[in-house]
């Protein structure tokens, strides 16, 4: 069989007229890819009403998808805490104007049977299956039986006191249920049965939170590739996360943000009381304030750092995983680094984070990009 390079890339928000011009600069370097996947983040629709259960993020014009056929994407995820947001009617437009473009979607559908359908697609002689799955909730959008909504692995949280200190900052466990998590293996073994490489997108990790994972974050990644997948990467966070390599196959915790341009973050003109208090309450509680300098990207300033994975699959079905280093302009839109002084600097970022989070990986230059493996043990 012939190689095959995959990229993949984290939240993509497309909240704002005219979304091409955000991919320009990434435009020339995500065409490289022999297959491109993203994760859509909220709704595309005219229609529905905006849901309860969280904090809606408002839904996207139908026709800013098309900005996704033009950047080259075939596959994207849909498993998150926001597809719900508009309900029913906002997840089957989303799910239809991308198939109109061309861009298969899985992780959402009219039920829990068609938000774990994989999304099948054949390059370079090879059959590929994406599935993805929210981690984080809220519980009103995960499909049920025959209720629409979005394919996900149930966490459940505990909370500890620390010392004896009522009242104080709790220590936190955090576990998949096993039906929860037995389910999406039994996805991932019928997808490999069938297909030749299974690529697992997650939706999960602590939001705004530089380096650190959740207790559940590793034990729900590496039991996707016990079952068979050969690439898992996450999103959410809207921050980078570190990376690892498990049985031989890479682990992207947190891919961050990509194309992620929103007004809803923002506390002046925000028009929704409800975003607005979010966006207030937020900076409290994650400590941070969004640069002012970054109108349509209020997130964390470490959020400048991004990248686009890049995992080649070579005749075998080896996997040589690396990234490409990425910085977020005052524009929001990512621009690709090579090897020099910014680029060495997100590539430091990733491995500084990498190592905070108890991450055992080794990296290294190879061209413009950075590649990465397990490293050996002591």
């Amino acid at each position: 069989m012939t190689a095959l390079r995959i990229m993949m890339v984290g939240d993509l928000v497309l909240d704002e007229p005219q979304p091409d011009r955000f991919f320009d600069d990434a435009r020339a370097v995500l065409k490289t890819a022999d297959l491109l996947i993203g994760h859509v983040e909220v709704p595309h629709t005219t229609r529905g009403r905006e849901s309860v259960g969280d904090v809606p993020a408002p839904a996207s014009d139908p026709a800013n998808l098309a900005a996704l056929k033009n950047a080259g994407f075939h596959l994207v995820s849909l498993a998150g805490n926001h597809v719900h947001d508009r309900g029913a009617e906002g997840i089957a437009d989303t799910i239809a104007t991308l198939k109109s473009h061309g861009v298969a979607a899985t992780g959402a559908g009219a039920s829990l049977a068609e938000a774990r359908k994989p999304a099948i697609i054949e390059k370079n002689g090879r059959r590929i299956a994406l599935l993805s799955y929210n981690c984080v909730g809220p519980k009103q959008g995960w499909a049920g039986p025959s209720q629409s909504g979005c394919a996900y692995v149930r966490i459940v949280s505990h909370y500890e006191m620390e010392a004896a200190n009522p009242g104080g900052p709790p220590e936190a466990f955090t576990f998949p249920t096993p039906d929860s998590l037995e389910a999406m293996q039994a996805d991932i073994e019928a997808a490999k049965r069938s297909t030749d490489i299974v690529v697992v997108s997650l939706h999960k990790g602590l939001v705004h939170q530089p380096a650190k994972l959740a207790m559940y974050e590793r034990p729900v990644a590496r039991a996707a590739i016990d079952a068979g997948a050969d690439i898992v990467f996450g999103h959410h966070a809207h921050i980078l996360k570190g990376v690892e390599v498990w049985r031989g196959k890479p682990i992207f915790h947190g891919l961050g943000n990509f194309v992620t341009v929103t007004r809803a973050l923002n506390i002046e003109g925000n028009d929704s009381p409800a975003r607005r208090a979010w966006a207030i309450k937020r900076r409290e509680v994650f400590g941070f304030e969004p640069l002012a300098d970054h109108p349509l990207y209020p997130f964390h300033p470490d959020a400048r750092n991004a990248m686009i994975a890049v995992c080649d699959v070579d005749g075998a079905g080896g996997v040589r995983a690396g990234f490409i280093p990425c910085w977020m302009q005052p524009s929001a839109a990512p621009r690709p680094l090579k090897r020099d002084a910014k680029g060495e600097e997100v590539a430091g970022y990733v491995e500084a984070i990498s190592q905070k989070a108890g991450l055992k990986t080794r990296f290294a230059w190879d061209g413009d990009r950075v590649v990465f493996d397990e490293a050996p043990r002591a």
